[in-house]
């Protein structure tokens, strides 16, 4: 009988990343070929530290025919970034900014620019 190493069945699940960037938010894009651009982040992945932002970064996808007599679509989507490569936007300012969370006088935590000082939420 071969001598071979077995898998180990307990696989840890990936850590949460703890993202500053939320669904809803606007976001402008610092690198890459959509450099510049802004858009509302759709989905965050916080397990792989990647956004989702509409009409970024898009990609187009060749779609079979699922049944008879169907035909095949061409589909463009958006794909993930990596979150270091977008930051939020203000839309008022016209500038993208850093964002800092702090303690309000009540106790909520809350989300805040910190070129501008706007806040988030």
């Amino acid at each position: 009988m071969l001598n071979t190493p077995q898998k180990s069945t307990s696989q840890k699940s990936p850590a949460r990343i703890k993202m500053r960037i939320r669904k809803g938010d606007t976001v402008q894009i610092l690198n890459g070929k959509d450099k510049g651009k802004t858009g509302e982040v759709l989905k965050t992945m916080p397990t792989e530290n990647r956004v989702i932002v509409q009409g970024i970064n898009l990609r187009t996808k060749h779609v079979k025919p699922s049944q008879e007599g169907e035909s095949g679509r061409i589909v463009t989507e958006e794909a993930s970034l990596h979150a270091s490569n977008v930051m939020v936007y203000s839309t008022d300012k016209k500038v993208a900014s850093r964002v800092e969370i702090f303690v309000d006088k009540d106790g909520t935590k809350k989300r805040r620019l910190k070129k501008t000082g706007e806040l988030i939420d």
